[in-house]
């Protein structure tokens, strides 16, 4: 399948490019280059063994119609895996008609130009945030959608509302929705990882910057949750796994499968605590921190039922927290090489 692929060149994104080309696959990579670089698409490249840009790329917005136009003039697409979209929790709290724009008002201007082109299948990189405080864990995908506490949530239990109403009403129309958990690792070789800009929003990340020295130390949020050592519990992933649900999905969509939702995690929850001495103990490395106040709408464990993945895609996690961290250090080692 010929596959576009928005937001290719971010964490996931990438990882997922090189599951498509070993699957057989081939993609075409749509990006704005605001939270990543096309420099990446250079690093799958190498690890693939493919030429220097022999996978196309246009640097385009989501919301420019005009632009996903003449893309798609040039390139004809089987289906979708849309990634693209603002991700910063902080930020969606203080930008909050920025991300509405962008990631609602972009999802409908590709669907639309999708649409025209004849093209109605689609993978949508959707969110575990969508499930808001549940009462009682795991989750399971029948569990109803609740409140979320930021913008960033309800852009992703939105657009998942879209993407429902358009299956909906137009049965040519094959979407799977997979509900992320916490994606963390990277790829093995060391040439393609998580490379966020600023301040990192997300746990693995600021504990191998400050194992690194470039942080002083790391902030735990909260240590008197009712859970084993008091830490936040939730279900990380390897993104190798998370990348290989991509290619499950896409089988689902070949089938003409309506609408369906997955979630995608291991099932297994680990504390901070245990994220942090995990490191420290496979890597030979000391990660300082500090314990902090609780922060505003963190709960105390999150962490999924991922059995319908299993049963009706055939996909499963394989990697454990100890190759997460191996990978997230060996990456964080290599990242500044070019």
């Amino acid at each position: 399948m010929n596959i576009l692929v928005t937001g290719g060149t971010g964490f996931i994104g990438s990882h997922t490019l090189v599951e498509l080309y070993q699957a057989g696959h081939r993609a075409v990579v749509v990006d704005n280059l605001c939270n990543s670089s096309q420099q990446v698409l250079g690093r799958v490249e190498r690890l693939l063994g493919l030429a220097e840009g022999e996978i196309p790329f246009y640097e385009v917005d989501i919301c420019d119609e005009q632009g996903l136009e003449r893309m798609l003039e040039r390139h004809s697409v089987d289906a979708c895996i849309h990634f693209a979209g603002l991700k910063a929790v902080g930020e969606s709290v203080e930008k909050p008609w920025l991300y509405y724009s962008n990631n609602i008002g972009g999802t409908l201007t590709l669907l639309k130009v999708m649409e025209r082109h004849g093209c109605k299948n689609m993978v949508f990189s959707s969110s575990a945030t969508v499930y808001g405080e549940a009462a009682a864990m795991p989750l399971v995908e029948d569990c109803p959608k609740g409140q979320c506490t930021n913008p960033y949530g309800w852009t992703k239990s939105m657009i998942e509302q879209v993407l429902t109403d358009v299956q909906r009403a137009d049965a040519e129309w094959n979407i799977v929705l997979l509900r992320y958990f916490n994606p963390v690792g990277a790829h093995p070789s060391g040439l393609i990882g998580e490379n966020p800009r600023g301040v990192p929003n997300n746990l693995m990340p600021y504990i191998t910057q400050v194992a690194a020295g470039q942080r002083r130390e790391l902030c735990i949020f909260g240590s008197d949750y009712p859970t084993p050592d008091g830490t936040g519990v939730r279900d990380y992933i390897h993104v190798c796994d998370l990348a290989l649900s991509h290619i499950a999905a896409l089988g689902a969509v070949a089938r003409r499968c309506g609408l369906e939702v997955y979630n995608i995690g291991t099932g297994k929850g680990y504390s901070v605590l245990e994220m942090v001495q995990t490191f420290e103990r496979v890597n030979g490395v000391k990660v300082p921190y500090r314990i902090g106040e609780r922060r505003a709408g963190d709960v105390a464990e999150c962490w999924c039922d991922p059995s319908k993945a299993r049963r009706e895609l055939g996909w499963q996690a394989k990697l454990g927290l100890e190759d997460m961290v191996r990978d997230s250090w060996h990456w964080q080692q290599s990242c500044g090489m070019p």
